[in-house]
């Protein structure tokens, strides 16, 4: 009979903290050891999310928790002023971090991955847990190499603290990558509206973000070559399309001493 991994929430009563509760409380082979928020603090986690008592407090102190509670795998939605820290406070007390909060710089991540080499801690950074999501960037990736030009808009529900979104970073970064020294068209455009064109990560590759009211997280890779356009479309419909991704990266983190960065890392090892 397998180990039981011990699995701790950071941001347990945010939206996607709460699901992390209910996911990993359900699922064999896992056991809810620790849960720390900003809010709801004192109150059992299970009734936050609306199971059944689960006998975890929600605390405030991470570093207290870890300590306490012997987990083994933290998975992280809090928010970009706080995930650096929470970060290396888990990779400090040996435990794996598994990081699905975006807004972290690419110098914060860096040295989040050279701190965990040192400490033979692995993890993972991910910008997207959404399975279809790392599919839709893996293909993104192959048709950078038959179109000339792509832009790419993102949405997201009008509380998202970061713009553009780390799922929309990471897609401008591999097909930059995959392009090369690709150089885009030099046309001198007339913008009459500051911002109309998005901004320009590399390459003539724009990222475009939306934000309203009743979207959760939704993005479009959009091609154009001569005569034709191709879009890859992903769409979460709700939080829960997280959930299959963040459980795979608790269990494949166990054991590992490399920090890395997307998904992708882990679901194409692993097939």
């Amino acid at each position: 009979m397998s180990e039981i991994i011990r699995v701790a929430v950071s941001g347990a009563a945010g939206r996607v903290g709460q699901e992390v509760v209910r996911a990993v409380s359900r699922e064999n082979g896992m056991e809810l050891v620790g849960a720390v928020d900003v809010h709801n603090i004192g109150k059992d986690a299970g009734e936050v999310v609306g199971v059944a008592p689960l006998g975890v407090e929600i605390g405030n102190d991470l570093r207290q928790m870890l300590r306490e509670t012997g987990a083994q795998v933290v998975v992280d939605f809090t928010s970009p002023r706080a995930v650096f820290d929470n970060a290396r406070t888990a990779i400090e007390q040996g435990v794996h971090p598994v990081i699905g909060t975006t807004g972290m710089s690419t110098g914060e991540r860096l040295e989040l991955q050279e701190l965990a080499r040192q400490a033979g801690v692995g993890g993972l950074i991910a910008p997207n847990f959404a399975i279809g999501a790392v599919l839709m960037i893996r293909f993104a990736e192959t048709a950078a190499s038959y179109f000339p030009a792509v832009e790419i808009i993102e949405l997201h529900h009008d509380q998202k603290l970061d713009a553009p979104s780390g799922t929309a970073l990471k897609t401008a970064e591999v097909i930059a990558a995959k392009r090369g020294d690709h150089r885009p068209s030099m046309i001198e455009e007339t913008i009459k509206l500051e911002g109309t064109r998005g901004g320009e990560f590399a390459q003539g590759i724009r990222v475009h973000s939306v934000r309203l009211p009743g979207l959760v997280a939704h993005q479009e890779v959009i091609f154009g070559g001569l005569g034709q356009t191709l879009t890859i479309r992903h769409d979460s419909l709700s939080r829960e399309s997280y959930m299959p991704g963040v459980l795979l990266a608790v269990r494949r983190v166990i054991g590992s001493k490399e920090l890395v960065y997307g998904l992708d890392n882990l679901m194409f090892e692993q097939a």
